[in-house]
C-alpha cells in the first residue's frame, strides 16, 4: 500500500518509507507537484534521484509532457522469454556461451559493421516503413542513420544486460530464461537531449523551480514534433530488444540444438503513453516504471548478481496501473566505484558467468536497493508469475 504526501498541486502517493527517500529525489518529487498541468503523481519503490524527474516516478500531467520524465534512454525497457530447456541442459562451460553471446550482440559503444538483416527476426515487420520515417525526425539527427541502423540489436553500456536464467521453485524449478535489459541506443539519447534543450527555451517554462522539468503543452508545434520523435524512439527501442532477442536465441540454439522459445515478454520501462483516469485524458510518463495493468505481463530485475521477477498486474489506478522497473540504485556510480572493488564483485556474483573487473565495478549488488523488498512494496501493484536467478550476465 501507499503513502500519501501532500504536494503544491497534487498529492505524492509513494509506495516506500519516506524516510528511505534521499533528500535530492523527494525535493524533486515536490517540485513535480508545482506544474501547473499535474494531474497525479505515483511513486515506485525503487525510486531514486534523476535528471529533472526521479528514476522511478509515474507522472500524469494534463495537455502537457515533460521529457525529462521520460528521461534521455526513451523506450528503454526489458525483455524476456522462456525457453524448453532446464539447467540440465545447459552447457557445463557457460563461459563458453556468454563468449558466443557477446560475438553475436555488439556491447558498450559497439555495433554491427553492417545493419542486421530484418529477416533474422521473426514475426517483426514492417522495417521499410519504420526507417522510410527518420527523415520526417528532428534534422539534427539526420546524419545519425547509419550509425542507427547498426546500433538496432546492440546492448549498450550502464546498466543494461543479457541473462540466461533459472527459474526458481514451482512446477518449472530449474527452467531456462533469456532476458534483457535495453533501450534506444544512441538516436534515443540524442532526439530526447534536443528536444530537452527546445523545452527549456520555450517562455510558459521560465518559472519552473527547476527547469529541467521544463514541458511542452498541447497545441503547439513544439509538443507535436516532441510526440513524433518520442513514439518513433520508443519504436526504435522495441524493435532493437526483439532484435537482440533473436541473436541471442540463436547463439543459446546454435549451443544447444533443438531448444525451443516461448512467446516473448515485453515492456518499455521509460516512455510516454495516452492514458485515462479520473475521466481526464492525460499524458502519462513512466521514467523507471512499468506498465502494470490488469493482467499485464512486466519485467522487475534486480542487479547482476541477485535475480529477477516476471509479473502480472494488477491493474491499480492509484499508481496509474503502474509498477516498478527494478531494484533501483541506492547509490550513485560514483559512490560504488570509490566504496567497492574487484574482489568484492567477484563475491557478491559468485556463481555467476560475468564480467568480474572494475570496469563494472558501479554495477556490484550492493549498489542496488534490495529487489525482494521491492517487490514485497507493491504486492497490491502485481503477483509474481516467476523468479529467476541469473547464471549468465552480459555487461556492456
Amino acid at each position: 500500500m501507499y503513502t500519501t504526501i501532500e504536494g503544491v498541486r497534487s498529492d505524492i502517493r509513494l509506495w516506500t518509507d519516506p524516510a528511505t527517500v534521499e533528500e535530492a529525489a523527494m525535493r524533486q518529487l515536490r517540485n513535480v507537484t508545482t506544474l501547473p498541468w499535474i494531474h497525479g503523481l505515483a511513486v515506485m519503490p525503487d525510486v531514486h534521484y534523476g535528471k529533472g524527474a526521479t528514476v522511478g516516478s509515474v507522472i500524469a500531467l494534463r495537455d502537457a509532457v515533460s521529457p525529462a520524465a521520460v528521461g534521455v534512454d526513451i523506450g528503454c525497457g526489458m525483455s524476456a522469454v522462456r525457453t524448453s530447456l532446464t539447467a540440465s541442459g545447459l552447457p557445463d562451460d557457460l563461459g563458453a556461451l556468454r563468449r558466443r553471446i557477446e560475438a553475436a550482440v555488439p556491447v558498450g559503444f559497439d555495433l554491427h559493421s553492417k545493419p542486421v538483416d530484418p529477416a533474422t527476426v521473426p514475426g517483426l515487420g514492417g522495417w521499410e516503413a519504420f526507417w522510410s520515417a527518420f527523415s520526417s525526425l528532428h534534422p539534427g539527427v539526420h546524419p545519425l542513420l547509419d550509425r542507427a541502423r547498426r546500433q538496432i540489436g546492440t546492448l549498450g553500456g550502464g546498466n543494461h544486460f543479457i541473462e540466461v536464467c533459472l527459474e526458481q521453485g514451482g512446477d518449472d524449478d530449474g527452467r531456462v530464461w533469456l532476458m534483457l535489459h535495453s533501450g534506444s541506443r544512441g538516436i534515443g539519447n540524442e532526439l530526447a537531449k534536443r528536444h530537452m534543450d527546445i523545452a527549456r527555451s520555450l517562455p510558459h517554462n521560465a518559472d519552473l523551480p527547476d527547469r529541467d522539468l521544463s514541458v511542452f503543452v498541447a497545441g503547439t508545434p513544439e509538443m507535436d514534433a516532441y510526440r513524433h520523435d518520442l513514439y518513433w524512439a520508443q519504436e526504435y527501442a522495441a524493435r532493437n530488444r526483439a532484435t537482440m532477442l533473436a541473436l541471442v536465441q540463436r547463439a543459446l540454439a546454435e549451443t544447444v540444438p533443438g531448444v525451443r522459445f516461448e512467446k516473448p515478454i515485453s515492456c518499455h520501462h521509460n516512455y510516454v503513453a495516452e492514458e485515462h483516469y479520473d475521466g481526464v485524458d492525460v499524458m502519462v510518463t513512466r521514467k523507471g516504471a512499468i506498465r502494470a495493468g490488469k493482467g499485464d505481463l512486466g519485467i522487475i530485475p534486480g542487479s547482476m548478481g541477485t535475480g529477477s521477477y516476471i509479473v502480472s498486474g494488477l491493474g491499480n489506478e492509484a499508481s496509474f496501473r503502474s509498477a516498478s522497473h527494478g531494484a533501483g540504485r541506492r547509490m550513485s556510480r560514483t559512490k560504488a566505484r570509490k566504496r567497492f572493488s574487484a574482489a568484492d564483485l567477484a563475491e557478491q556474483t559468485r556463481g555467476v558467468e560475468c564480467r568480474k573487473d572494475a570496469g563494472v565495478v558501479d554495477e556490484i549488488p550492493s549498489a542496488y536497493k534490495d529487489i525482494d523488498a521491492v517487490i514485497a512494496a507493491q504486492t497490491d501493484l502485481v503477483e509474481v508469475v516467476a523468479h529467476l536467478k541469473q547464471v549468465v550476465c552480459v555487461k556492456g
